[in-house]
């Protein structure tokens, strides 16, 4: 569902019963999406297995390579891996069309990123998404971060008066052939057209009769007498830069009938530099296709592709992607392919899922499916789209053509078309069947407790929460049946397990709902609110609205801040790109681009905007970015007292009591990490002073360093005491007591964020350590089937080194260098197990 709440504002005491006519969720009315991505049984093994493919295959195959990689990660939901995928992608691209697509795809997912004003043709200032550096062919070992060309002027100053014929008495007299068009004659020199192809060498100096004449009719080949003159002008300067278009677009077919390949080159070059909107792009891509002008069809391809998801409306331009006789013309440029109608179907898809855009882009995708992988996921995801335009049987056959693919999750999808279809019975045999031919994992039990009934259905979704507890439905179901039994608070308390530690519009909606019925109406407007702040057009309630607060850079700042705590990447970065659009100040506009580049990895240029910054006005702000940007790195005493300096000037600066407990708490670490516990102890005391709560986990640490466990340990109760969300205090307490206690809090700890890997992690490692090693693996497995993560998958290898399993061993090093190909302690235990494998060979 789409939500908008921007205009009407209803009386509080009206909202109920405004409101519940429409009708709570549910039991009957609730089932969980199916996934429109790839979703393996085993995310390990095939995580393993691509990194030994990107590891033995040729260069040319890399860059698809990282495509499928990140097909298959799209199931964690983690948006810095995926870009990472896609920025790996286009490191390895070698041909024109890849690169293109890729830079499109990049900008595209960073869209939240964008400053008011940027056209479709801007460039960042780095390789990555540089619209030039897509259009240069071959693979550079130069690193896609870096920084482009773009802005330098590297043209040599030209004289117009050389250009269109008028050059002279002395080029006059060298010429020694003449054109003729009608009454007009084209003066030319002999040897510098039979210069521009074989065919004009043939006729100028071979044995055709035109070798032996001055004059040469060339009234019918098609070439007007500014256009004969233009190739008089080029076959002397070699440049068309200063023609205009239509002269450039006729020399262009005029080099194609006469085979003039470096004519050719230059005005397909030339032209494509000149596409810089939708309406140049629809017009100049017929003639590129005519032509067959492989960068001026790219050039046109960038302008629809960086115009996405606004290009998706124009008719004119799907028709360039869905129409069968323009797919063709296309393909035979190479300019066709599979990555092109994965980045073109996921955007239709995203703005709606029911649409003919998607239908028509998704079956292009099929078309130019080459692997299975790729052919399952076409066909997976019409079966999807198909599914939600309820045209079931239809979906049903994708579903099962997928399936064929290899893609055993499309199972899911020809479950729930059979149930559509009347048929619960055997929709309820074919989950039950799937889960006894494999490794049962969360979804299976989630998908096969639609077709259950009574106390079966609740204990399959009991059993897919255990197995995988990031699973939103089944929390959602059980919260919704507390309700149709008249226990709302427990109803909220459900819904609340699953909100503390996975923050989604859906569930904020629900429980929006349930305070609404309880007539709480100040909690149900403030889980609109951070639903809006996730997504702000969803809309809920039959369309009926609420007004939300106006729009402040300051509110919008903050949101982004707490985003980011929530690990909600996209949303923080779209509320920071706002509020740096909306800013009326300088200095803070500075500040909110700076924060925007120290996210995508640009640190020195974010130093640069902090600078600038406070060279207009010295503010809290911009001396704390300062400090951060240092902070993320590898600190030596220097640059820790550059830090320290930085947040002592960014506390004299005034602020707010949030900002500056922050600033206290990270000069508190610093002041740690330099040993100098004292003033790190005063830090966090003064952050306390101004009700800065995380203050006590510093002030634990502090404690925990002077050997003074227990004030460590009521530190860290004090935190818990006060945190709504206490998993991470549970957690950081277990450092500061007993083994038994430490379990109880790390159990506390998964209870409350089954996401968190360290209570994995650390009972895992007090299993092995009392040689339960069974016990042990169990505990890192479970938690590595919803959630396969670097740290679990590099512990449970070691593990695996110790008991001399060295292939279990091998393949998690695999799925774990997958995610991060430089993590140090794992290559080590990688080339560790392999040679000692190879060593027992």
């Amino acid at each position: 569902m789409l939500y908008d709440y921007s205009k009407i504002s209803l009386e509080i005491g009206t909202v109920a019963q405004a409101l519940l006519p429409c009708g709570l969720p549910t039991t009957e009315l609730l089932e969980p999406s199916i996934d429109s991505y790839l979703k393996p049984l085993d995310y390990v093994e095939s995580l393993a297995e691509i990194y030994r493919r990107l590891n033995t295959c040729s260069q040319t195959y890399k860059s698809l390579l990282c495509i499928e990689q990140f097909s298959i990660l799209r199931g964690l939901g983690d948006p810095k891996l995926l870009r990472r995928c896609l920025c790996a992608a286009r490191q390895y691209a070698i041909d024109v069309h890849s690169k293109v697509v890729l830079s499109a795809w990049l900008r595209y997912e960073r869209r939240g990123d964008e400053f008011i004003g940027v056209s479709s043709k801007d460039c960042s200032g780095y390789i990555l998404e540089c619209p030039m550096a897509a259009m240069v062919s071959g693979f550079h070992s130069n690193s896609i971060y870096d920084h482009c060309q773009c802005g330098q002027d590297n043209l040599e100053a030209v004289d117009n008066q050389i250009l269109m014929g008028n050059e002279g008495s002395s080029l006059e007299e060298d010429s020694d052939v003449s054109f003729c068009i009608g009454d007009e004659l084209v003066r030319c020199v002999r040897f510098k057209i039979a210069s521009l192809s074989s065919p004009f060498r043939a006729m100028l100096y071979g044995s055709f009769v035109e070798s032996r004449r001055d004059k040469i009719d060339f009234s019918k080949v098609g070439i007007s007498v500014k256009g004969m003159r233009a190739v008089q002008v080029y076959s002397r300067t070699r440049r068309v830069d200063l023609f205009c278009p239509e002269i450039v677009l006729e020399l262009l077919s005029f080099a194609n009938r006469f085979c003039c390949e470096e004519l050719k080159s230059v005005c397909d070059a030339h032209l494509a530099s000149l596409v810089c909107g939708i309406e140049d792009a629809l017009i100049l891509i017929d003639h590129g296709l005519e032509e067959r002008a492989n960068l001026l069809v790219a050039s046109c391809l960038q302008v629809f592709l960086r115009e996405l998801p606004n290009s998706l409306y124009n008719h004119k331009v799907m028709g360039v992607f869905c129409n069968s006789e323009a797919r063709e013309r296309l393909a035979m440029l190479g300019h066709a392919s599979f990555l092109l109608y994965y980045f073109l179907s996921q955007v239709a898809m995203e703005e709606n899922m029911a649409s003919n855009a998607a239908v028509m882009l998704l079956e292009g995708l099929e078309e130019f499916a080459t692997e299975k992988w790729q052919k399952a996921l076409a066909l997976h995801q019409l079966g999807c789209i198909m599914l939600e335009r309820k045209e079931y049987k239809g979906a049903q056959f994708y579903f099962e053509a997928a399936v064929k693919e290899g893609h055993v999750y499309s199972l899911t999808g020809v479950a729930r078309t059979k149930y559509k279809q009347g048929q619960q019975y055997s929709a309820f045999r074919l989950m039950n069947s799937l889960i006894f031919k494999y490794k049962p994992v969360g979804w299976m039990y989630q998908e096969r407790s639609l077709y259950g009934v009574g106390q079966e259905k609740i204990m399959d979704l009991n059993t897919a929460t255990e197995l995988d507890p990031t699973l939103s439905f089944p929390y959602k179901f059980r919260a919704v049946l507390k309700v149709e039994e008249k226990q709302i608070r427990a109803a909220i308390t459900e819904i609340d397990k699953i909100i503390s530690f996975k923050l989604s519009p859906d569930c904020l909606e629900l429980r929006a709902w349930f305070f609404i019925a309880l007539e709480d109406f100040e909690s149900a407007l403030r889980d609109i609110r951070a639903l809006l702040t996730l997504e702000p057009k969803y809309m809920m309630f039959h369309g009926r609205m609420l007004s939300n607060d106006p729009a402040k850079s300051l509110l919008w700042f903050r949101q982004s801040l707490l985003l980011l705590r929530l690990n909600c990447q996209k949303a923080a970065m779209r509320c920071l790109r706002l509020a740096r659009n909306h800013t009326s100040s300088m200095h803070e506009r500075l500040i909110y681009e700076g924060w925007l580049l120290f996210d995508s990895g640009h640190r020195e240029e974010a130093l640069s905007r902090a600078e600038k910054s406070i060279s207009i006005q010295r503010s809290f702000e911009a001396f704390f970015l300062m400090a951060y940007t240092l902070a993320d790195t590898n600190l030596d005493p220097e640059s820790s007292s550059t830090v320290i300096q930085l947040l002592e000037e960014a506390l004299r600066c005034p602020s707010d009591g949030l900002r500056k407990g922050q600033a206290l708490n990270n000069l508190g670490s610093i002041y740690v990490d330099c040993g100098k516990l004292d003033q790190a102890a005063d830090c966090y005391m003064n952050a306390l002073n101004i009700k800065h709560t995380r203050a006590h986990q510093g002030l634990a640490r502090v404690y925990h360093l002077k050997n003074q466990r227990k004030a460590a340990f009521d530190e860290m109760t004090k935190l818990i005491e006060k945190a709504h969300s206490s998993a991470s205090a549970y957690e950081k307490r277990s450092e500061y007591c007993d083994r038994e206690k430490a379990k109880d809090d790390l159990n506390m700890a998964t209870q409350l964020d089954p996401l968190r890997t360290y209570p994995y992690r650390y009972r895992a490692a007090v299993l092995m350590d009392d040689q339960k090693e069974t016990e042990a693996l169990e505990e890192l497995t479970k938690a590595i089937a919803f959630k396969p993560e670097l740290q679990m998958l590099h512990l449970r290898a070691a593990f695996y080194e110790s008991m001399g399993d060295k292939t279990s061993a091998l393949q998690d090093c695999e799925a774990a260098l997958c995610l991060d190909q430089n993590h140090t302690d794992t290559l080590d235990l990688y080339n560790r197990t392999q040679d000692q494998a190879t060593r027992s060979i």
